[in-house]
């Protein structure tokens, strides 16, 4: 690679970061504005609606934006690279036969959702959580196929509009909590039902805005089934392992929402459990709602950082493997994991430090209360501990799948789904709600460090050196970031307004970039000038 070239994982994560960033920004506006509206602990209803929100959203992250893309994208990218008629073939008969699988398993989970609603609607909890359940079960299949149409255009090296499609989910949410429900909703179960029906526009939306580009850049409908069977079988073959093990920390998520939901106890409830022998609710109402606030800060730098670098080289891992050029493969994934360990682990601990007066200053306003506030920041500090491994794990996961072996991360993702489930249920009562989350984090951990061992005796060459430079150098400039952040925050006084808010998260934030970069550089590290898009000659 020329001295003056850019590297094309470079250019790709660059436009691919922009377009998240977009969407996390008016993620974080759309969180506020529901934290306002909801609120955490003082009602059932936020509990209900997140935990709702997770089942379509889950299937989203497996098949839309998980197993189906990772399987998807390789057979496609070999397609195009020959037979650019066959290659809209397999798309025409991908489309047809995920809106038949998606429409099939909404119509199963609607009537599950019917007959849960007939055994124990009874409970104004449960008739809640059903009803919203309902309500928002035919966007897994709107985003599903958005998601399909997103993975096409990235494999035509189109990544400005699917980068810039979810920012729609986020547009038409605060559509609905700004323009409709505090107007025509009179109570919060009515105000939720507002906000699930806005995300079904989302999905329609975010389906609507890509098309014309797929259609601009050649795509005919061409329903030839027999063209492309064997290919589309070798899609479908490969999407069952991969299901669990690129959605591991997804669905370590999920089930702590609900172990969250059913293992806590309301203001006006019981507060023993009689199953257990009369043990006491290891938490309280909120935990759900908790969860999913730690969760959308965590999901920042996890989405600038490790969804933007493996969605852009995973197309290039998959071209390296299609080629059988494993030392190409090792040096892009160690190039990846490197823009991870740099972003990443200052993420991790800058967030810790910060929890409190972030979720002060984005969320203490309306129903939102400053005791929702400190068990908030309790949850997200959990979640922070794990940053840097919820960042690397899809880029060592897609490595995997690149090499055309799925079933490695499967068995490592089902011991650590046990781990997270042990864990769980172990630093629940003495953390509550804490617990799930540092749970979910050092299962991360450990599945991180194992998949890198594995890789490692795969004979993938990863570039070592480099990588460990960038490690050092990294944990010390950290180190330093956090020790000044530190101080400089316990140098402001409490917020008492706005202005005090936006200084106790602001002015730490710049002490701790500003000795990172500068203790990074003193350092001799060149990893500012590779986030930034400089050239570097790949290592042998």
């Amino acid at each position: 690679m020329s001295g003056s070239q850019r590297h094309p994982l470079i250019l790709w994560a660059g436009i691919t970061s922009l377009g998240t960033l977009a969407s996390r920004v008016l993620g974080m506006i759309r969180d506020m504005a529901t934290a306002a509206l909801l609120g955490m602990s003082g009602s059932p209803v936020m509990d209900a609606f997140v935990v709702a929100f997770r089942i379509p959203n889950l299937f989203r992250r497996l098949f839309g934006e998980g197993a189906l893309t990772a399987s998807y994208v390789p057979v496609l990218a070999a397609r195009l690279e020959k037979d650019r008629t066959g290659a809209w073939q397999l798309v025409s008969v991908g489309l047809v036969w995920l809106c038949v699988l998606l429409a099939g398993v909404v119509l199963a989970a609607e009537g599950v959702c019917a007959v849960i609603y007939a055994l124990w609607g009874g409970s104004a909890g449960m008739s809640l959580l059903v009803g919203l359940t309902a309500v928002m079960m035919p966007y897994m299949l709107l985003v599903c196929v958005a998601a399909q149409v997103a993975a096409t255009l990235q494999c035509l090296s189109h990544f400005a509009i699917p980068a810039l499609a979810p920012t729609l989910l986020n547009v038409c949410w605060l559509a609905a909590i700004w323009g409709i429900a505090p107007w025509f909703a009179p109570d919060q179960q009515a105000q939720a039902y507002v906000l699930a029906g806005s995300i079904l526009v989302a999905g329609v939306l975010q389906l609507a805005v890509q098309w014309p580009k797929l259609i601009a850049l050649g795509f005919r409908f061409q329903y030839r089934w027999q063209a492309v069977r064997g290919s589309l079988y070798e899609i479908v073959q490969a999407m069952g392992p991969m299901i669990l093990g690129l959605a591991i920390t997804q669905i370590n998520t999920l089930m702590d929402s609900l172990i969250a939901w059913g293992l806590s106890a309301s203001p006006d409830g019981p507060q023993e459990i009689a199953w257990l022998g009369g043990v006491r609710y290891p938490m309280q109402q909120g935990a759900a709602s908790a969860i999913y606030y730690g969760e959308r800060l965590y999901e920042f730098p996890l989405a600038i950082v490790g969804i933007a670098v493996a969605t852009a080289i995973f197309p290039l891992l998959s071209r390296h493997a299609a080629r059988g050029d494993r030392r190409a493969l090792g040096a892009d994934l160690t190039l990846g994991l490197r823009l991870v360990v740099f972003l990443g682990v200052p993420a991790s601990l800058g967030l810790g430090l910060l929890a409190e007066p972030l979720a002060r200053l984005l969320f203490q306003r309306g129903e939102f209360t400053p005791a929702d506030t400190v068990r908030a920041a309790r949850m997200i500090a959990g979640y922070a501990a794990g940053v840097w491994a919820f960042c690397a794990l899809p880029v060592v996961v897609r490595g995997y799948y690149a090499l055309g072996d799925r079933i490695t991360p499967v068995r490592i993702g089902a011991g650590v789904v046990g781990l997270n489930f042990l864990l769980n249920l172990i630093l629940i009562w003495p953390l509550a709600e804490a617990g799930l989350a540092v749970s979910t984090s050092i299962a991360a951990a450990v599945q991180l460090l194992v998949l890198i061992a594995v890789l490692r005796r795969r004979a993938v060459p990863l570039v070592w050196r480099p990588l460990a430079g960038t490690g050092a150098r990294t944990v010390i400039a950290t180190a330093a970031m956090t020790l000044a952040g530190y101080l400089v925050l316990g140098l402001i006084p409490s917020p008492v307004n706005l202005s005090g808010k936006l200084a106790q998260v602001f002015v730490p934030f710049a002490a701790c970039v500003c000795v990172y970069v500068v203790t990074h550089r003193l350092l001799g590290g060149r990893d500012l000038r590779m986030a930034f898009g400089r050239p570097e000659q790949r290592q042998p």
